[in-house]
């Protein structure tokens, strides 16, 4: 396959996960609305994980709660700057097409609530006692997940680079 086929394909794919990940991530907040909203929370494992309803008008854990026009400039201006730096933050990272995909997917999907509705949806409940982890949802989980796959994508990039030098000197 030459070089431009395998780029298109590469591209096509990229847009389908994010596709999908936006997709499954505002199914499943539609079914929170639906089916959570004024209900009380739903014990999937007792004492460990509920699905509850939450909305959310801050960003991860609540922070700047009632900000929405900053949250929504931010997301705005986080994704121009991804697209603008992808080649350098992703290109050679392993998975970086993956990873990136799941970053946009993720800012999209709380970005679409923050636009249509004026708040995130969260529905992902994890406790231990009366410990509770923020409750969360997809598109949460999908750049939470983007974020340590890049981590870990770039240790390993930062690894073979320093092997690569250390066999090139003298």
């Amino acid at each position: 396959m030459d070089v431009a086929a395998n780029s298109a394909k590469s591209f096509r794919v990229f847009w389908i996960w994010i596709g999908v990940l936006v997709l499954l991530d505002q199914l499943t907040k539609a079914l929170a609305i639906h089916y959570l909203k004024q209900n009380p929370p739903v014990a999937i494992l007792p004492g460990f994980f509920n699905l509850c309803y939450v909305e959310n008008q801050g960003a991860a854990w609540g922070i700047l709660h009632g900000r929405q026009i900053f949250l929504v400039t931010f997301s705005f201006v986080t994704l121009g700057f991804l697209f603008w730096k992808r080649v350098t933050l992703f290109g050679l990272l392993r998975g970086g097409n993956f990873i990136f995909a799941l970053l946009i997917a993720g800012i999209l999907g709380n970005l679409i609530d923050r636009i249509w509705v004026g708040y995130v949806v969260d529905f992902l409940d994890f406790h231990y006692k009366q410990s509770h982890f923020p409750a969360f949802n997809i598109a949460d989980s999908a750049i939470c997940i983007a974020t340590f796959l890049m981590i870990f994508a770039q240790w390993g990039l930062d690894r073979k680079d320093a092997r690569e030098s250390a066999h090139a000197s003298p």
